[in-house]
C-alpha cells in the first residue's frame, strides 16, 4: 500500500482498489500483532518497559497510527481526484514514506528490545 502511495508500484491500479484489497489483510496483521505483542509484554513486563527500545517502539506504533488516521482523514477522502495517477500528490506520498520509515523503526526496535546494551543491572 505504502509502496503505491509513494508512486513505485502498481502505477496502472488505481489506488482505491489497492487499498480495498490490502486493508483486511493489513487489519489482521495489525490484529495478530497486538495479540502477540501484548503476551510478548506480559511475560516480562518490568524488564520490556526499562529498555529504551520498547518505548521507541511504541512512540513509533503511537506516530503510526496517527499517519494512518492522518490519510484517513484528509488525503483519502480526495482519493476520487487523484486514484488514476500514476504519481498520487505530495500528501499521500508523505504519508507512504512516513509509514515506511515508521514500520522500520517498529521493527529495528522490536528486535532490539531483546538486547540490554543500556542496562545497570550487573
Amino acid at each position: 500500500m505504502d509502496l503505491r502511495l509513494l508512486g513505485i508500484t502498481l502505477r496502472q491500479t488505481p489506488a482505491s482498489e489497492v487499498i480495498a484489497r490490502l486493508l483486511p489483510f493489513t487489519l489482521a496483521g495489525f490484529i495478530v500483532m497486538v495479540i502477540t505483542g501484548s503476551l510478548l509484554f506480559y511475560a516480562i513486563p518490568v524488564k520490556a518497559y526499562l529498555t529504551i527500545f520498547f518505548r521507541i517502539k511504541v512512540a513509533f506504533l503511537v506516530l503510526a497510527g496517527l499517519n494512518v488516521a492522518v490519510f484517513h482523514l484528509t488525503v483519502f477522502r480526495r482519493i476520487h481526484a487523484w486514484d488514476l495517477d500514476r504519481l498520487p500528490p505530495r500528501a499521500a506520498r508523505l504519508a507512504g514514506g512516513v509509514s515506511l520509515v515508521l514500520w522500520a523503526g517498529i521493527v529495528i526496535a522490536g528486535r532490539m528490545i531483546a538486547y540490554n546494551w543500556f542496562d545497570k543491572q550487573p
